[in-house]
């Protein structure tokens, strides 16, 4: 009876998991699928305890209050700027959670009353690899996301880190890992009278873990900032496939179910990230590319070449888009940082009033994480009709009157499309300076997390506004509405 109720709500979870990432395809829905997914996990996890008797009600009671406390504390208090490191330290703590349920499972097979709890304590050579998996790629997405939480918060350098030898040591590491794995598989067998400190299956599970947490380092620590959106992405697709490994170690449908399409999801996603900037998953993991952006010079510089920019005020901006009939705003990751999306969302509502047509469009890898700008949209109550990816927008900007862009930088650089040279050369770009007229928001002439200078500065009809975003775009507002 039991059995046949987990498989009948673990089924009920699958399907909330299936529908609910779908509902994600679309910013309109995207809440909603988010809830519906959760309360999946949370159908699966309740069937699981309270059937299986495995806490009391008032222990489960207790998990949920605090750990929703928990999520709910941190969902209010993080800023939209912070959300990408969260995201990644969520992923690390899914990767160590998983790492930790095989262990346990090690343990189980060695109690000394195993063999009534389990029917018997014979662990198969396909347990042990299974097991060996787990704790591999969970500790992986543990360090390796927690990396990528110092870079994006600012605590590692966002510049790629590496040292002689690196690529060798990494590849030894791997190398220890499967030959960690085999001598699991070669030691597995029954355990119901071991000594769980001295037993070789222990000793390698251990190892297995040290070298996870080193090889998640590894990977992490030389890929440079302007690849941070694509680690976060496939990040997510390991803490879903260590999921899924834990899914087998325990023989649970749910888990596997769920990490099976997180893993899939976000190896899709790493793809959609790779394709929207050019370059392969081989070439983001190997590292190198772009870092920390200079923190030298004052604002409004011209560059090396000694090119010069054409500087403008909130006046002549705020008549540019008062008189125009197409406005396009591009975000990028410089209005988080300024929290400016809720004043360029009461911009766009003025010049609708004023019967402009007002689009945004935004680029796949703008911002530190999938989605950001659509995440920071979303919060500031911009329409979903008004947001357009790149494909659907770019060819829009050939009759757009002004397009402005607030603290975006590589995915607006023309360098993309002819300097052969630039390291973001064939990655595809929002056509920002085909519009008659580009404004760029920016705080100074400082390259973008890429570390390159941008050409789109210097165009003829493109015009800066220096200054804190969320300033500028009020004291825009605040002149559109005098007009």
């Amino acid at each position: 009876m039991k059995t046949n109720i987990i498989d009948i709500a673990y089924l009920v979870s699958a399907i909330m998991f299936i529908y609910g990432l779908k509902r994600l395809q679309s910013p309109a829905t995207a809440r909603k699928g988010n809830q519906l997914a959760a309360m999946g996990m949370f159908v699966a996890v309740v069937a699981t305890l309270f059937v299986q008797s495995i806490l009391t009600i008032e222990v489960m009671i207790i998990g949920l209050v605090v750990g929703g406390g928990f999520g709910a504390f941190l969902a209010k208090r993080v800023e939209m700027t912070g959300m990408p490191e969260l995201v990644a330290a969520f992923n690390g703590f899914g990767g160590i959670a998983s790492a930790l349920v095989a262990g346990a499972e090690i343990a189980r097979f060695m109690a000394p009353n195993a063999a009534d709890l389990m029917g018997g304590a014979f662990m198969g050579s396909i347990d042990a690899i299974t097991i060996s998996l787990s704790i591999l790629i969970g500790t992986i997405t543990f360090t390796g996301s927690f990396v990528a939480f110092g870079k994006l918060s600012g605590r590692i350098s966002g510049n790629p880190v590496s040292f002689p030898g690196m690529r060798f040591f990494s590849i030894l590491f791997v190398l220890g890992a499967i030959a960690g794995m085999v001598w699991m598989g070669m030691n597995s067998g029954d355990f119901a009278a071991a000594d769980f400190v001295n037993e070789p299956i222990v000793q390698a599970a251990l190892g297995i873990a040290i070298v996870g947490c080193v090889l998640g380092v590894l990977l992490v620590i030389p890929i440079g900032g302007a690849d941070m959106p694509v680690v976060v992405a496939l990040l997510n697709s390991y803490s879903g496939l260590a999921a899924a490994a834990t899914g087998f170690v325990l023989d649970n449908t749910a888990l596997i179910v769920s990490g099976a399409l997180v893993g899939a999801s976000g190896l899709i996603l790493t793809n959609i990230m790779c394709e929207a900037m050019n370059r392969s998953l081989f070439n983001v993991l190997i590292g190198g590319f772009g870092g920390d952006s200079d923190t030298s010079g004052p604002a409004g510089a011209a560059s090396a070449a000694n090119l010069t920019v054409n500087s403008t005020t909130p006046d002549d901006v705020a008549i540019l888009l008062s008189y125009a009939s197409k406005v396009i705003f591009v975000p990028g990751y410089g209005m988080a940082v300024a929290q400016a999306q809720h004043a360029v969302r009461e911009l766009a509502d003025e010049l609708g009033k004023k019967d402009v047509d007002v689009k945004f469009a935004v680029h796949p890898v703008a911002g530190r994480m999938p989605g950001h700008m659509n995440v920071l949209l979303a919060e500031a109550n911009v329409s979903y009709d008004l947001l357009f990816e790149m494909d659907e927008i770019n060819g829009e900007f050939d009759t757009t009157d002004v397009a402005v862009v607030i603290g975006a930088n590589d995915v607006v650089n023309p360098a993309a499309r002819h300097d052969k040279a630039s390291p973001i050369y064939g990655m595809p770009i929002l056509n920002v300076d085909h519009a008659a007229t580009s404004i760029v928001l920016k705080r100074s002439m400082r390259p973008g997390y890429a570390g390159i200078d941008n050409e789109l500065f210097y165009n003829s009809n493109n015009q800066m506004l220096f200054g804190d975003a969320k300033d500028s775009i009020t004291n825009v507002l605040n002149e559109v509405k005098a007009l």
